[in-house]
């Protein structure tokens, strides 16, 4: 066994140039050569000696040589060592994280806007494909709902969920309602309801229509009828996710094939995947990094994913995080997202 390697595990120096080849082809996307590492490390090693390195390293399973070429390039199992105990993470500097925070403070009114603009928030940042899931459902209450006539036949509901989220329905109705009709149809509701979880509000309408048609007029029983459908689809909050920056991909040799984007792009597609691949974080302490084949999905083995969860009072509701190749700036992008997830707690809990 070589000096360089000591119970399967790299020597400090071997570790070095790993470091210094990793972020070399992070930056460059090319195979690294032993010249390059001579030069980069700072070491005053023979690129024979590095060469001899680099053989260790590959049998380690920490590097490999593609094709006939002379250079390395990390493999997940070197990217996942690096990313552990050799990348020193670079934290965002004062004037980014204010501006993270003044972004998704802007944003308060609104779930769907505030996630949306977080993804956006990720992408911008870290130059990658930005994704949020909208904050679980499960305590999403009905706070309020109130009706605006519209022309033709229509009703605008507007629907507010626990103290800030604002939701809009256009209704279509049979025909033209009152103000004092649509004001009596809010009062039962809010009466009734206000406080009800939003997965219960729809059903718990339903039986009561049933119950109370014989006593109830039938303009107001029509409209009630009508709101009801109004809540499918509110209540599933934590069934939704905000994906952002996805042509950032195109930037990157490895992930810019045409069948490549295609099979990520119809991935990214597919909700199912989506909440999946995000809901393995959902109870994790902190940044996870999933690198290729970490993730369990084939689909992503040119990529890692790195997620936080986020949290409302003492409770994860979220996930959050950003989707790219493995070669990454995981010293940038760890610190943004574990930064992200901190500064939405923060935020929600106000």
């Amino acid at each position: 066994m070589s000096a360089e390697v000591t119970a399967s595990r790299p020597s400090e120096r071997a570790q070095h140039l790993l470091r210094v080849l990793i972020q070399r082809y992070i930056q460059d996307g090319q195979p690294v050569g032993s010249r390059t590492l001579s030069k980069d490390s700072g070491l005053d090693l023979s690129p024979a000696t590095i060469r001899n390195v680099m053989s260790d390293l590959e049998d380690l399973g920490l590097v490999s040589a593609p094709h006939t070429s002379a250079g390395r390039i990390p493999t997940a199992q070197g990217y996942r060592l690096f990313v552990d105990t050799l990348v020193r993470y670079r934290q965002p500097n004062e004037t980014d994280i204010d501006m993270l925070r003044s972004q998704i403070r802007g944003k308060l009114d609104n779930a769907g806007e505030l996630m949306t603009s977080v993804s956006n928030l990720l992408s911008e940042f870290t130059k990658l494909a930005g994704v949020v899931t909208v904050p679980r459902g499960t305590h999403a209450a009905l706070r309020q709902i109130e009706f605006l006539a519209l022309s033709e036949k229509r009703i605008l509901a507007i629907i507010v969920i626990n103290d800030r989220e604002v939701q809009n329905r256009i209704l279509h109705t049979d025909r033209d309602y009152t103000a004092a009709e649509l004001q009596q149809a809010a009062n039962f509701i809010n009466e009734h309801y206000a406080g009800v979880e939003m997965l219960q509000v729809r059903q718990r309408i339903l039986n009561d229509l049933e119950d109370a048609r014989l006593s109830m007029n039938k303009a107001m029983h029509d409209i009630i009828a009508v709101a009801q459908s109004a809540m499918h689809g509110a209540p599933e909050l934590g069934k939704q996710f905000m994906l952002a920056g996805e042509s950032n991909l195109l930037d990157f040799a490895e992930l810019s094939d045409i069948d490549t984007l295609r099979r990520l792009f119809e991935a990214f597609s597919r909700k199912r995947f989506m909440l999946d691949l995000l809901d393995r974080s959902i109870n994790a302490d902190g940044v996870q990094v999933f690198i290729g084949g970490e993730s369990g999905y084939g689909i992503l083995d040119d990529c890692s994913v790195v997620t936080a969860p986020y949290r409302l009072d003492d409770e994860t509701v979220g996930v959050l995080g950003v989707i790219g190749p493995k070669r990454m700036a995981y010293d940038r992008v760890v610190p943004i997202v574990d930064i992200t997830a901190r500064l939405l707690r923060s935020a929600l809990s106000q």
